[in-house]
């Protein structure tokens, strides 16, 4: 059915209007609610995005008695990501398309109001690549920000849901959605843009947080004005030293106007260091996933980014996967965290790509600390030349083979990476990351296709499977699973320990101070582990599986930790889009996860729930 389309023709004085009082500083506001564990006030629980807890009433000692509190049905049947919002005494949630967002008393868990935008279903759902999933809200300034599927970013009042204003981030109708949570910084809601699979240009824009008036935006690819690289100070890692980028960095490594529908979409998460006022964050594929047809680097394509909150000027890009040849989008998440280095302390960043390589850079330089394989299945690159900071690809797995389009087979990680965007967390208890993945290879298979506004640009036929080598040794492994549940430590980049699991798991996890980790499995299940050694401690089966984040709160001096279950994105595209018919032939399908995930729907099926827990009163 048809929706009627809103007018969006209310541009920013019209929106000022509207607007509640001025907030000149809202992320100070977001600051205080972060530092306040019984709050989660942001994706990340920070700005840094590191996803601990200081909160231990749950601990390794009695996580046993866990309990489910209460649940609360989303009525939408596709994939759920991202996870609630909780500031002071209320829950935020949302859900996938038609993106509902629910706020939810503490207290009485009812619902104090609830919010459904207008979209058109016809134009928008079929341009969403893998579901029609949202990853979250953000809060900021006495306001909740919901970005629409059909790119509408939209301010609505926290207390009582009522629409301040809407400004159109896109158009659906080229092919751009939007599917990430935004991040609010000073006086500006950040939020970047989807659609790499349909040929859009990737970009970052930030909107003040009163108006929606348009501050700033920039480019993933394209001439420096568009990308707001400053060629003599934006610097790169290069030769072993931080060098500037010089001039045309990204349209010199393009093969004409190819960059115009280059990809480098920004449908991530994104960090924010207050004492740099830096945002930092990654970017996607080329468009498109064919290489012969984009001779190139592709900057800034597959980079990571440093850009000042206040203007959008880069400080610094670091490209991971030059001229990417399978799909190893780059916009997974980059926690902030402090560490001590070759016996120095850095102000570092963490990056899981789903190239399969782990990235410890110097976030004031963007110097190239670390970079190593955090799943030893990983073929396509021997190691990353840290001179260089390129990978050197392995020949035989390349997709470009003589430049021509072959079948290339066995190549790991397959094209949802060794781990897709589900966020990790950070324990300073241990020093480890923990890191939600894959372990699944693929077959890819590029060909021609010519670019068409609005419809998709892939140019490749991909099937996919379990990895068959183990994680921590890269020995054959006769095992078949498509997943893992891994410690990192990001200052040697080596494996501390690592769980295997039957699929992936595509849930974000949340560290604590009680020395637990929580993470869901697609199978549905609530899982809870040691953070120094991994041993599973707490399993819990929710109504479906589990793709979106674990956050944990307190109120009322009680502990809760609470998940969105509902099977879905790309590992569980089958069922949520109704693409599992069982068919030897469909095992392409869904950008080829249909055949590697096709036994899920035997333990999991459609449903969107979130699930609250706490210890036994």
């Amino acid at each position: 059915m048809k929706k009627p389309v809103k007018s969006w023709l209310i541009a920013s004085t019209v929106a000022a209007l509207l607007a509640g009082p001025a907030i000149a500083n809202a992320n100070s506001e977001v600051e205080k609610l972060t530092k306040n564990p019984a709050n989660w006030a942001t994706w990340g629980g920070n700005y840094q995005g590191t996803r601990y807890s200081e909160l231990k009433e749950i601990n390794t000692s009695n996580v046993k008695t866990l309990q489910p509190a209460w649940t609360f049905s989303t009525g939408v049947l596709r994939g759920h990501e991202g996870g609630p919002l909780v500031v002071n005494d209320t829950l935020y949630i949302h859900t996938p398309f038609p993106n509902t967002v629910y706020a939810i008393d503490q207290k009485t868990q009812s619902v104090i109001w609830e919010y459904t935008p207008q979209q058109d279903a016809d134009v928008t759902i079929p341009v969403m690549c893998c579901d029609t999933v949202n990853r979250g809200l953000a809060y900021g300034g006495g306001k909740i920000f919901l970005q629409q599927s059909d790119t509408v970013l939209t301010a609505l009042d926290a207390k009582t849901g009522k629409r301040i204003w809407s400004v159109q981030n896109g158009d659906p109708k080229l092919g751009m959605t939007n599917t990430q949570a935004p991040i609010v910084v000073k006086d500006k809601v950040i939020t970047g843009i989807s659609g790499g699979e349909f040929g859009v240009r990737g970009f970052l824009a930030a909107y003040n947080v009163n108006t929606g008036e348009l501050e700033w935006k920039g480019y993933s690819m394209g001439p420096d004005s568009d990308t707001l690289i400053n060629p003599t100070k934006t610097t790169t890692w290069k030769d072993g030293k931080v060098e500037a980028v010089g001039k045309d960095s990204s349209t010199s490594t393009w093969e004409g106007d190819q960059w115009k529908i280059g990809g480098g979409t920004t449908w991530g998460w994104y960090s924010y260091d207050p004492d740099l006022n830096l945002v930092f964050y990654g970017s996607g594929n080329p468009s498109t996933w064919n290489p012969v047809q984009r001779p190139g680097d592709n900057k800034w394509s597959m980079s990571l980014w440093a850009r000042d909150a206040d203007t959008g000027e880069v400080k610094w890009v670091y490209q991971m996967t030059p001229h990417d040849e399978w799909d190893f989008d780059g916009i997974n998440e980059v926690p902030l965290v402090d560490q001590e280095i070759g016996g120095k302390l850095r102000k570092t960043l963490v990056h899981f790509d789903r190239n399969g390589f782990g990235y410890t850079l110097d976030r004031v330089t963007g110097e190239l600390l670390v970079a190593e394989k955090f799943d030893k299945a990983v073929n396509w690159a021997s190691h990353v030349d840290m001179k260089s900071g390129r990978p050197q690809v392995v020949s035989k797995y390349s997709t470009e083979q003589n430049g021509e389009d072959t079948n290339t087979q066995g190549v790991c990680p397959a094209a949802l990476g060794s781990k897709n965007q589900q966020p990790v967390s950070y324990s300073p208890q241990t020093g480890y990351f923990y890191i939600s993945g894959n372990h699944v290879c693929m077959d890819y298979e590029p060909f021609e296709v010519e670019y068409t506004a609005g419809q998709p640009y892939v140019g490749a036929t991909l099937s996919m499977f379990p990895a068959g080598v183990d994680a921590i040794t890269g020995k054959a492994d006769k095992s078949t699973n498509l997943g893992q549940f891994t410690a990192w430590d990001a200052t040697t980049g080596k494996i501390a320990w690592s769980n295997k699991e039957q699929f992936s798991v595509w849930s974000g996890s949340v560290a604590t101070a009680g020395g637990v980790v929580f993470y869901g499995t697609l199978e549905g299940y609530l899982k809870a582990v040691d953070a120094k050694t991994g041993k599973e401690l707490y399993k819990f089966k929710t109504p479906s599986g589990i793709i979106g984040n674990v956050n944990t709160w307190e109120y009322n001096g009680k502990q809760y930790v609470g998940v969105l279950s509902g099977v879905g994105g790309w590992a569980g595209i089958g069922i949520a889009a109704g693409l599992d018919s069982g068919e030897e032939s469909s095992n392409s399908e869904g950008l080829g996860a249909v055949g590697a995930y096709r036994s899920l729907s035997s333990f999991t099926k459609l449903g969107g729930t979130l699930t609250v827990f706490a210890l036994p009163n």
